[in-house]
């Protein structure tokens, strides 16, 4: 199965233009105050509005009360939910049912007892992740042995390393990777989407 590609932090019309282009699975939009990233909910649903069909739209959120959530999800016209705080098992399963769409858990990963709660997460997907746009370390994931995305320090150029992991990636997740002066950089969300989609190396 071929790997799926997650294009984050997007803010402008200009960067939608790209993602329309080149067709990731995948477009995330943060709504984390605290992140450099963050984009207000009602300019998310005009971008998301110019978002062509069948491209994926992940509202990304820290620590949110689900009220917010469930009103960002409306306004943004959101596909899916990724959490990248520390939200609880108690906390996704009251979220999940109330807005009936997809939910990403984003774990970052130090120690094995970190890829242990991942695997065992009620949420729809699983993120791993290293924070702070940095790789963990990735024989960690060894055990794992349900779907997920691989997040934290991916970019045109490590990106073979990457999907070669055993387990494969369900998917694979950049945000400043693809960056150049803090906004999607055309060539490089081109190099990292292509490569991925023609990557042919073989699993060790």
């Amino acid at each position: 199965m071929a790997v799926k590609i997650k294009i984050c932090g997007l803010k402008s019309e200009t960067e939608i233009g790209i993602i329309n282009e080149l067709r990731p699975d995948y477009a995330g939009f943060i709504f984390d105050p605290h992140s450099s990233k963050f984009i207000a909910p009602e300019h998310a649903g005009f971008l998301k509005s110019k978002l062509k069909s069948g491209i994926i739209a992940v509202g990304v959120f820290v620590n949110e009360h689900i009220e917010t959530v469930v009103q960002c999800i409306k306004t943004a016209k959101l596909d899916m939910v990724q959490l990248s705080g520390n939200e609880s098992e108690k906390y996704i399963n009251a979220l999940k049912p109330t807005i009936g769409i997809p939910v990403i858990k984003s774990f970052r990963i130090q120690r094995m007892i970190d890829t242990d709660r991942a695997t065992h997460s009620s949420a729809d997907y699983i993120m791993l992740d290293g924070g702070e746009g940095t790789a963990f370390e990735w024989s960690m994931i060894k055990p794992v042995d349900r779907p997920y995305f691989l997040s934290g320090g991916l970019n045109p150029e490590n990106y073979p390393k990457a999907l070669i992991l055993k387990p494969q990636p369900f998917a694979v997740d950049v945000n400043t990777g693809v960056d150049a002066n803090r906004t999607k950089d055309y060539k490089k969300v081109m190099k990292f989407i292509l490569g991925v989609r023609g990557f042919t190396g073989l699993g060790i």
